[in-house]
């Protein structure tokens, strides 16, 4: 629109540093053109580059990177070192992992895919990470028939709060009243504050393995320490349907527990959690999401969703491609949220849905209620808003 743009040097002049004009010049620009490395770039720009990135920073002129930005790792989406953060990235064929998970998709700005004609070479191609579309996960969403009773529909057991954490309770049975599950029991001592809020629960006060059938468990959020607590989660740990484990329940869980099951396992640990479970430093999980997701999968024989800025979904194992979701959003850290989840992800898993297909719908339509509960977001807006959010999903397939 008859706006002026300047290209990011080639590697000549970088190298002989910032020639004097080009502050000038910047001041005249309306767009940077970011083109210093492409997808094959290893490490963080030289330090020529960054005197050139600084130097637009300084500007304050907007940067449209072509492919990726540069300096940031296009298969893993690692930063090491200074990378550019782009106001937009036009990339082209396909989106590189790098473009789609922390901390490198936040250089990235808004993104814009080219197609060059590769599709056919890409359909035959095993991808790095997989990014689910609405039409793929309301395809998963669970729907009733005219046969179904609550029962038929799967019931999701929740073993979450305390005496001392009451609301993680509260949430996590909320998230998983709006999972598409036909009735929610909950176990634990919060009972009461669970039934004041949804007096639809089925409530038991006693062990987990005594609350009566359930399809899936849910259990973690909330629980504290202790004797009683740490005996929650090994009993839950013990049962022979899908188990979902969450926070406090991901520090009480025995280490060779997850191995010694048969039934499939979800952990949803946040990335300070992740770091525990890996003996490793928070830090080192923040900044390597993929294969720290992968290195929980493998390592517990589990599928794990790594919560954070990115949410990564790993299958057990750690080797089938992640799934990455594209819903998530900053309004989502906020205390709770992650319960909601937790509650919403189990109640897929006692629909029958398997523990990645669950993790993968449960984080979208999570991130697209946080979305509609903008801004200034609370856990329980996250979940009133689970039920529009869902609806606009499935209606993606004429569900209504």
């Amino acid at each position: 629109a008859g706006g002026r743009a300047v290209a990011a040097p080639g590697a000549r002049t970088v190298l002989e540093g910032v020639p004097a004009d080009v502050p000038v010049l910047l001041r005249r620009a309306d767009l940077v053109v970011d083109g210093i490395v492409g997808i094959g770039g290893q490490g963080g720009l030289r330090p020529d580059a960054v005197e050139i990135t600084d130097a637009v920073a300084e500007a304050g002129v907007p940067v449209v990177a072509v492919d990726l930005p540069s300096g940031v790792d296009a298969d893993t989406g690692e930063v090491r070192g200074v990378a550019v953060r782009a106001a937009a990235t036009v990339t082209f064929g396909a989106y590189k992992p790098g473009l789609l998970v922390d901390p490198a998709r936040e250089h990235a700005g808004a993104l814009r895919l080219v197609d060059i004609g590769l599709g056919p070479y890409l359909e035959a191609a095993e991808p790095v990470v997989r990014a689910a579309r609405h039409a793929d996960v309301a395809a998963l969403l669970p729907r009733p028939s005219a046969e179904s009773d609550k029962y038929r529909r799967g019931v999701v057991g929740v073993a979450a709060g305390s005496a001392r954490y009451p609301g993680a309770a509260v949430l996590a049975v909320a998230g998983a009243l709006r999972g598409g599950a036909g009735a929610v029991r909950y176990a634990g001592p919060a009972a009461d504050a669970v039934i004041a809020r949804f007096p639809e629960t089925l409530v038991s006060s006693g062990p987990p393995s005594r609350a009566g059938r359930v399809q899936a468990w849910v259990v973690g959020p909330g629980l504290g320490d202790g004797d009683e607590a740490r005996g929650i989660v090994r009993d839950v740990l013990a049962s022979d349907v899908p188990v979902l484990v969450d926070a406090d329940g991901l520090r009480l869980m025995d280490a060779g527990a997850p191995r010694e099951r048969t039934a499939p396992l979800l952990l949803t640990p946040h990335a300070g959690e992740a770091a525990a479970l890996l003996g490793v430093e928070r830090e080192e999980v923040e900044s390597a999401r993929l294969a720290s997701a992968r290195e929980l999968a493998r390592r517990y024989g589990a599928t794990v969703l790594l919560k954070g800025s990115t949410t990564v979904i790993a299958p057990p194992g750690g080797d089938s491609p992640p799934r990455v979701n594209p819903t998530g959003t900053g309004w989502l850290a906020t205390a709770g949220s992650g319960d909601v989840l937790s509650g919403l992800a189990g109640s897929l898993l006692a629909c029958g849905l398997a523990p990645v297909d669950a993790a993968v719908a449960g984080a979208y339509v999570h991130g697209l209620a946080g979305r509609r509960a903008a801004p200034l977001v609370s856990a329980l807006d996250v979940a009133e808003a689970l039920r529009p959010a869902w609806r606009d999903v499935a209606e993606a397939r004429g569900a209504g």
